[in-house]
């Protein structure tokens, strides 16, 4: 920078490329903390960019890229400050002190005390609070019912019209239904955006729901008038999402087991030192613990008793627990355990077995490797492979049926954990069946003609029982709450929770 003019003489195009040019190695008195307050100030001014304020992003990358070390981090900086406005007399300040040109820099030093690390952690705050005034990405799906394909589609209009819209269309384009809903009194909050998402994802299953329920049968049979109804109670979902997280149990009982067979065994005393025996008086008997709850056997194919009565707060199902189910071939020593606490009862999954299986009530939410059993089936739910339909190194491609758009398969598990069938939904839908379906099970007896479906919807993947008789079963991994009359599956063993004689 020798024979540099007077700073105002600078040639804003010749500043940004000796910045691109003039790389120092990095001090090494300069701190992590330092280098990664530069990397935050990079990603709040380009948050200030995209929110109009482009001023205030040269001003804060000025002031980081002047305030440290003449390093790569801090000219990429002032690289950036100079991209966003190349006649900056701030950035044009910022750059003379870092090569060492003297001038006046009173507003410089004004900008390094602003946006100091206090100001900086601010406006990274402010960042990362979800506000939004442009609309969100919405969700758009294609559902099939009674032989038609219709399609939902829900749209937020963003905080300037905080408002949220949900369109259900038929034959191709014309709207059935339209469900709205206003937010406006929550735009202050400051997790707007997770409650905005939250709100288009349940008003779009709402709507889905309403249409399998036969809601807006009238509407399409043309004898009443579809239109857009204005809501204001939250959306109506009886959605369940069971326990399907693996709960990390501390094995601290094992490991203190351990430890005390490790220590050697304390000395008696000879006997001439021991003190005799003295006879205790005899006492009653406790009382034996209660009944808090009964299994009923529902079916069986093993034979053993109609019901299950265990005493106490925590019974083990499995060959080894109280709850045994002899000659259930498919049960473990230790499948699960059930826990009395606080008058209510748990079912927890102890790992390592096949499980056990919850009948659903209602829809409920499945993630990428949860199973279920319909009929005699063990199914999962799995997300589709990555595509491996490019060229060899020819280049030619391979000839392949036609693909079409899924949003996951489902995979049919034989005994002993081989993988059977395996089916992708069709776009976002899948149906099970033992007559109509994408899987079809024609030799279960216990499998309806339509039994099930699995949907996409709204980013959920969404279990449906379509009203069969002899229901759907979900893996439960962790713990679930349990309700009187709740069906549970071992194997092939179905019991009933009883909890009409609980002792409190």
């Amino acid at each position: 920078m020798d024979g540099a003019g007077p700073a105002s003489d600078l040639d804003p195009g010749a500043i940004a490329a000796c910045v691109g040019l003039a790389l120092r190695p990095i001090m090494s008195g300069m701190s992590q903390t330092f280098a990664d307050s530069r990397t935050t100030a990079a990603s709040v001014a380009k948050w200030l960019v995209d929110k109009g304020r482009p001023d205030e992003a040269v001003s804060l990358l000025s002031a980081w890229a002047a305030a440290g070390p003449n390093d790569s981090a801090g000219q990429q900086l002032l690289a950036e400050a100079l991209r966003i406005d190349p006649s900056a007399r701030i950035a044009q300040m910022a750059f003379e002190r870092m090569e060492g040109v003297q001038g006046d820099h009173t507003d410089l030093d004004a900008l390094i005390q602003r946006f100091d690390e206090k100001e900086l952690a601010r406006l990274e705050a402010e960042m990362r609070r979800p506000s939004f005034r442009r609309a969100q990405m919405g969700y758009n799906n294609n559902i099939r019912f009674r032989e038609q394909v219709f399609h939902v589609q829900t749209e937020d209009s963003g905080l300037d019209q905080p408002h949220i819209v949900t369109h259900l269309f038929a034959d191709g384009g014309r709207i059935i239904k339209s469900h709205k809903r206003s937010y406006a009194d929550q735009v202050s909050r400051p997790d707007v955006a997770d409650f905005v998402r939250g709100l288009m994802k349940a008003q779009h299953l709402e709507m889905v729901l309403a249409l399998r329920e036969g809601r807006f049968d009238a509407v399409l049979e043309g004898r009443e008038v579809g239109g857009i109804e204005t809501l204001t109670e939250p959306p109506a979902v009886d959605i369940r999402k069971l326990a399907s997280k693996k709960k990390q149990r501390a094995e601290a009982g094992a490991a203190a087991q351990a430890a005390q067979a490790a220590q050697p065994p304390a000395q008696k005393p000879p006997a001439s030192r021991r003190p005799p025996v003295q006879p205790s008086p005899s006492k009653p008997a406790p009382p034996p613990p209660p009944n808090h709850f009964a299994l009923q056997v529902l079916r069986s194919l093993s034979g053993g008793p109609e019901s299950y009565a265990p005493p106490g707060e925590q019974v083990i199902i499995g060959s080894a627990g109280a709850v045994g189910l002899p000659g259930e071939r498919f049960c473990h020593p230790h499948e699960a355990e059930l826990t009395w606490k606080d008058s209510r009862l748990w079912l927890e999954d102890l790992e390592g077995g096949n499980g056990v299986f919850l009948r659903i009530r209602t829809p409920v939410e499945l993630e990428f490797g949860d199973e279920f059993v319909v009929g005699d089936q063990l199914l999962r739910v799995e997300k589709n492979p990555v595509p491996d339909d490019g060229p060899d190194p020819d280049p030619t491609y391979f000839y392949s049926s036609p693909k079409w758009p899924s949003s996951f398969r489902v995979v049919q598990i034989f005994e002993g954990g081989a993988a059977g069938a395996s089916v992708v939904a069709r776009g976002n839908t899948l149906q099970v069946g033992s007559a109509i379906g994408d899987l079809v099970f024609p030799d279960d007896p216990l499998v309806g003609e339509q039994h099930c479906v699995i949907e996409e919807q709204a980013g959920a993947v969404v279990l449906t029982d379509l009203s069969s008789r002899t229901g759907v079963f979900v893996r439960i991994r962790g713990e679930q709450e349990l309700a009187h009359g709740d069906e549970l599956l071992v194997g092939r063993t179905r019991l009933v929770v009883d909890l009409s004689g609980a002792a409190v």
